[in-house]
């Protein structure tokens, strides 16, 4: 397999492209848009960081933010600092940043729109803008929604997250992120190098777009963001639960999947580039040894078999209750009284605590975690005239 067919210039694509181009293979790559303004945070975590230095070392402008203020339903606050900062691109001058890359590798672009696949013949046959393009493999990255492979199936609404949101010619510093009452998603604003982003998402069907909308502007408003030039965008992700990254099948003898196409992003926090550039990584290791079969298994030892066990929790995560209060309120709650609380957030937000050890990390530490509640709630004043951190604590009930 030395003739090779992507379908989707984004960071899993091109990362994807990149890599077999360096290893001799001859590459096309299909996008109908190529580097464009996708509607996200567009935040890469330190892990992404870990393995891919080089996204912060780009001369690309980008942002590189270290502080977080999470916001519950009813209101509470809790800002901290992360001991590994989240860098954020433009996701049009990332997938640029990509793109550039995959040519320098020897990338061959087409600015072109697939609309059939053929993968039952002895080479695979895709169809472009009326012409036919033939190749021994095919690796398809074309986003969550698309229906070009036969053999598989297309992500269902279930699976599926709307996402709302407006990108804002406004400065900031600080990564907000707000939860919903009993809503199984969350509102976010991401400051970019000369914009923001703020957005929300939720499952698809749980709240109709002019809602999404509404939630959203209250949020603003409560913010003071700007509306002024304002530009709205609308987009649907993944968002998959667990019985479908454990059965879906994401590679054939001819054929595979990457990024949102094979549905790889965490179903809590919504965090898909991490994991697009990992899967074409891991895609492009298993052809350059001639074992494309092998790449499920490479998915699932990476990061599947985490994204498996987020997917099992989410929705509790988000609608669920402890204590008496949502799950997501006492969350924030607790940033404010325990430490090593707040220490295990910081590392959950910024991509350095998986999932799997999340469970064993809560309960070591959960004597500490009590003690440094009771010595909060003792230390606390009685009338706090503020939520936020710096101005007072909030009382647990």
């Amino acid at each position: 397999m030395r003739d090779i067919s992507i379908v989707g210039g984004g960071p899993a694509g091109s990362l994807c492209g990149e890599r077999l181009a360096s290893q001799g293979f001859r590459v096309t790559i299909f996008d109908e848009r190529l580097a464009w303004e996708k509607p996200c945070g567009g935040g890469l975590t330190h892990k992404a960081i870990q393995a891919y230095p080089f996204l912060l070392d780009a001369p690309q402008p980008k942002k590189i933010v270290s502080t977080a203020e999470l916001i519950s339903g009813g209101g509470h606050r809790a800002r901290f600092e992360m001991r590994h900062p989240i860098v954020i691109y433009a996701r049009k001058v990332l997938n640029g940043l990509l793109l550039d890359r995959a040519v320098a590798a020897g990338c061959n672009l087409r600015r072109m729109r697939v609309t059939s696949i053929d993968t039952a013949g002895p080479r695979v046959c895709l169809t472009a803008a009326g012409e036919e393009f033939r190749s021994d493999f095919v690796v398809l990255a074309a986003g969550a929604r698309n229906q070009l492979l036969p053999e598989t199936t297309a992500l269902g609404k279930l699976d599926l997250e709307m996402t709302l949101g407006y990108f804002i010619p406004t400065a900031e510093d600080m990564i907000k992120v707000k939860f919903l009452r009993a809503f199984e998603g969350y509102i976010w604003s991401f400051p970019r190098s000369d914009h923001l982003s703020v957005g929300i998402c939720a499952k698809i069907g749980q709240s109709s777009s002019q809602q999404l909308r509404g939630y959203l502007e209250d949020f603003m408003r409560a913010e003071k963001i700007p509306m002024d030039g304002a530009r709205l965008y609308s987009h649907v992700l993944p968002s998959p639960r667990e019985h479908t990254i454990q059965r879906r099948k994401i590679a054939g003898a001819n054929w595979a999947m990457a990024g949102d196409a094979a549905a790889c992003v965490d179903p809590i926090t919504g965090e898909g580039l991490y994991y697009a550039l990992k899967s074409g990584d891991l895609l492009a290791q298993a052809l350059v040894e001639g074992r494309p079969q092998t790449y499920p298994e490479r998915l699932r030892a990476a990061f599947s078999a985490d994204l498996e066990f987020a997917a099992r929790f989410a929705r509790k995560l988000f609608c669920g209750n402890f204590l008496g209060g949502a799950i997501t309120t006492r969350m924030v709650q607790l940033l404010n009284y325990s430490p090593a609380f707040s220490d295990l957030i910081r590392d959950v937000f910024s991509g350095a605590q998986d999932y799997r050890g999340l469970k064993r990390r809560l309960w070591d530490q959960l004597g500490i975690t009590f003690v440094e509640i009771v010595r909060g709630l003792l230390a606390a004043p009685i009338a706090p005239q503020s939520p936020h951190l710096a101005g007072g604590r909030d009382r647990l009930p």
